[in-house]
């Protein structure tokens, strides 16, 4: 487990108590900060519907980067697994573009990465993704774009960022979450030994209505 999935998971352990004493400052620790899903969200369903955005149906060739998988849990502000929730990621590919209309850059599309993927959480609230580790583009620090949906509420959209990467510093939707709570959006995105992936990130959302929408922007 990494430095910040430990962070993430004694926050949580901790929550219940502090949310009696002080249930605003307790929540902003405990809880994983939302943020804008951006301009890029897919307009239409795409036709490839699974978790694996490094392989397209029909074709055996992977998508260009480093291969990364990316796991972890959905959880509730006391540490449960929130289970059979619909969890989506999407992204821009290796060469910094996104599958979609809106995405003007001049740079070619990888065809063999699918850009957008979705899962369903097991008992334990667990998901996983094959995709790649996130990749810059002009004005953004690498990052992918992630989604929770709990029926009854609005989706909770949050992003991942890449723990040490130098440009999150100058990123202004990272920099517009407080200081002491970035940490919650990093994944460390560490070398593997896996015939396929050369890196793994672990990720865990903990989740709850108090902070919906708190550092979101209307950016990508």
């Amino acid at each position: 487990m990494s430095s910040h999935s430990r962070l993430r998971r004694q926050v949580v352990l901790g929550g219940s108590a502090a949310l009696i004493s002080a249930p605003l400052v307790a929540a902003q620790r405990a809880l994983t900060p939302s943020q804008t899903a951006g301009p890029f969200y897919p307009v239409t369903p795409p036709l490839h519907k699974d978790n694996d955005l490094t392989l397209v149906e029909g074709s055996s060739v992977r998508a260009a980067g480093q291969i990364a998988d990316l796991s972890g849990r959905v959880l509730d502000m006391d540490g449960r697994p929130l289970a059979g929730l619909r969890v989506e990621i999407w992204q821009c590919d290796a060469n910094g573009r996104y599958r979609h209309p809106r995405d003007r850059s001049d740079v070619d599309e990888d065809p063999n990465f699918q850009g957008f993927g979705h899962t369903i959480t097991d008992a334990d609230g667990r998901y996983r993704f094959r995709t790649i580790r996130p990749v810059p583009y002009p004005g953004r620090t690498p990052h992918i774009h992630a989604a929770v949906f709990q029926e009854g509420a609005r989706p909770f959209v949050t992003q991942i960022y890449v723990a040490g990467e130098p440009l999150n510093l100058r990123d202004g939707i990272f920099m517009r979450v407080p200081e002491a709570l970035r940490p919650l959006l990093l994944a460390d995105f560490v070398p593997v030994d896996d015939p396929v992936a050369t890196r793994s990130a672990s990720f865990d959302f903990v989740l709850s209505p108090v902070l919906a929408g708190l550092f979101e922007t209307h950016s990508a």
